[in-house]
């Protein structure tokens, strides 16, 4: 599948994921109920036939990004500037030059994946906190397309003592933080309104280093068609001196972060992901 998608021209590779990603939409039933049940839940105004049409172009963008990955490493600089561009590169790089380190805060939304890579085609490379993938030679392959250009990956396991080195090194991280969690790693913040288990670890290390905390998503734009990489500005960091109400409070204010990019491109979201599997101990399960 990688060698056949990666040589293809672009744009057919492209169509062809898309094709891929509406098959798996029809196959995949398990995950596609997971995906309704989640956009009922995100967005209980809107109609069925739309969560329906939302889920689907999930799908499709998702094969699009499979199909970008086994691209990605014949792209060059001056080929990845003719589909992606920067938006707000400026309030990274502010954020950088306060040598204290920039978490950037992303999750599973636009082309992830592809985000990290570009930026470090552009001269940036950065740390990405991720999970080891199941089949070990699938994780080598992976990490090291990622690692093409300075990219480094620090595994979910054993990230702690790195990222605060990290920091300290005035280095950058980008951490996915839109995943279900369990305690005591994650605490219980809104999103979309519902209580969601959230990762606390990029909350304690902002506080703890002083280090900046960007938001960073690589998005589809249909009018320009192309990708952007947009870079918010810095967000405010609590620090009172409570570490454990910073934390929530911290983690708080990312997450509605997140949410606020989803909602303006919820098709491309990973809805299919059981985002709140983990229920408070007074609360029945959703899925």
């Amino acid at each position: 599948m990688v060698r056949l998608l990666g040589a293809l021209p672009r744009g057919v590779a492209r169509g062809a994921g898309a094709a891929i990603g509406e098959i798996a939409y029809y196959a995949l039933s398990r995950l596609r109920r997971v995906g309704i049940r989640n956009l009922e839940l995100a967005f209980p105004e809107i109609m069925a036939d739309r969560r329906q049409q939302i889920l689907k172009e999930v799908y499709r963008n998702l094969g699009c990004l499979l199909a970008e990955f086994c691209l990605m490493a014949g792209y060059t600089p001056a080929k990845a500037s003719r589909f992606i561009r920067y938006e707000g590169l400026e309030n990274y790089l502010r954020a950088r030059s306060g040598g204290k380190g920039v978490l950037v805060l992303t999750g599973h939304l636009g082309a992830w994946e592809l985000s990290s890579f570009y930026h470090s085609l552009g001269g940036y490379p950065m740390g990405m906190v991720i999970r080891r993938l199941d089949n070990p030679l699938v994780d080598r392959f992976v990490n090291r397309i990622r690692c093409l250009h300075g990219n480094r990956v620090m595994h979910k396991d054993d990230f702690a003592r790195g990222l605060l080195a990290s920091m300290r090194a005035g280095e950058t991280v980008g951490i996915l933080m839109d995943t279900n969690m369990t305690p005591p790693q994650g605490v219980f913040v809104p999103f979309f309104g519902i209580e969601a288990c959230t990762a606390s670890g990029m909350a304690r290390v902002a506080a703890k280093t002083g280090a900046a905390v960007v938001p960073g998503f690589l998005l589809w734009e249909k009018a320009e068609q192309r990708y952007v990489l947009h870079f918010g500005e810095e967000l405010p960091v609590v620090r009172t001196g409570d570490a454990e109400a910073d934390a929530l409070e911290n983690t708080a204010r990312f997450t509605a972060e997140i949410e606020a990019y989803i909602r303006r491109y919820p098709e491309q979201w990973l809805w299919m992901h059981r985002r709140w599997k983990t229920r408070p101990e007074d609360e029945g399960g959703i899925y």
